[in-house]
């Protein structure tokens, strides 16, 4: 017998696409996608259920369908398209506690693979060069996404704790960046003009949506287990960003920046959430190496040829040498 798959935020572009990809995966028999809205596009072959993770019926979905890996993939930001902030907090705390719940309970579970966000390392001038998946947050995090993420991880590790015969694995995905993948900073970097903290010039990683569709393919069929960092070899700083895409720096003072920011970013009929603002102002790195010795994946795409394949994405014409995957 194969895998049975259950995929949470399956109406999301990552989430579907990895519902498509394990659906024909050798080893897995049948994946189940469940959210709360349909998703855009026939999934081939994935059964849908139209279901709220916040609510217990996940657990009847893990009974009825003999589910054995889960893979929770609806840990997201906040973005206007996925409702209020208060609704995505939920989503992501209370929905992450009732879908662990669930799985305490289930009696076929094996295998648990989080999608969850760099953001947990926070960003701060007390940052170091680079986070290692040992560290944690230098200036900690209070509040926003990054507080929903350190909060999610912490219950996945009571889980952990608790049902040890389970196989977890937590996947701290850089920010994702693709032409035809809903982000934050992919509506950022279309933007005519591009904000900065006038005074900084930070550090910023990127992930090819491709690597983290292999990298998640690779933990739920896999033995994989533990925490791994998720992000594109190599860095890009704001300015070098601005130039590989041909956008103007618009340089916002560091006192007021984030609601002067989020007024421009309204004027121009797009969306801010205010973390960015720190992002924008001290970078974040982290280390990918342990992904690479430890499971042997190579990514595919580092950060500058991520960047141009999204720039080549909005923007056909934009560059005359488009970076592609390496090897």
């Amino acid at each position: 017998m194969g895998r049975v798959v259950l995929i949470t935020g399956v109406a999301r572009d990552l989430g579907s696409r990895l519902a498509r990809r394990l659906a024909t995966t050798p080893g897995v028999d049948k994946v189940v996608g469940l959210d709360v809205l349909p998703p855009g596009g026939d999934l081939h072959g994935v059964k849908f259920v139209r279901a709220d993770i916040r609510t217990p019926v996940v657990g009847k979905v893990l009974a009825v369908e003999d589910v054995d890996t889960v893979v929770h993939a609806a840990l997201a930001p906040p973005q206007r398209q996925l409702g209020s902030r208060t609704a995505v907090k939920e989503t992501n705390v209370i929905g992450t506690m009732q879908l662990l719940a669930a799985c305490q309970s289930s009696r076929t579970v094996e295998r648990l693979v989080v999608s969850s966000s760099a953001a947990v390392y926070g960003s701060s001038p007390r940052d170091p060069a680079m986070f290692t998946e040992q560290m944690s947050a230098r200036a900690g995090v209070s509040s926003g996404f990054g507080k929903d993420v350190v909060d999610v991880e912490g219950y996945v590790r009571g889980f952990g704790r608790r049902r040890p015969d389970i196989a977890v694995a937590t996947l701290r995905v850089a920010s994702v960046l693709a032409g035809d993948v809903l982000s934050p900073f992919g509506e950022l970097l279309r933007l005519p003009v591009i904000p900065a903290t006038l005074g900084y010039d930070p550090r910023l990683q990127f992930v090819h949506p491709y690597d983290v569709l292999n990298v998640l393919t690779l933990a739920a069929t896999g033995d994989v287990d533990g925490t791994y960092n998720v992000a594109g070899p190599q860095v890009t700083t704001v300015s070098q960003m601005a130039r590989r895409l041909s956008r103007p720096l618009l340089r916002i003072p560091s006192i007021g920046f984030s609601p002067t920011t989020s007024r421009v970013v309204r004027l121009m009929n797009s969306d801010y959430y205010p973390e960015l603002s720190r992002l924008l102002m001290y970078g974040r790195v982290v280390d990918g190496e342990r992904l690479t010795r430890d499971l042997g994946y190579e990514m595919l795409y580092s950060t500058p040829q991520t960047l141009d394949a999204f720039a080549e994405a909005i923007d056909p014409g934009l560059l005359t040498t488009v970076g592609g995957p390496r090897g």
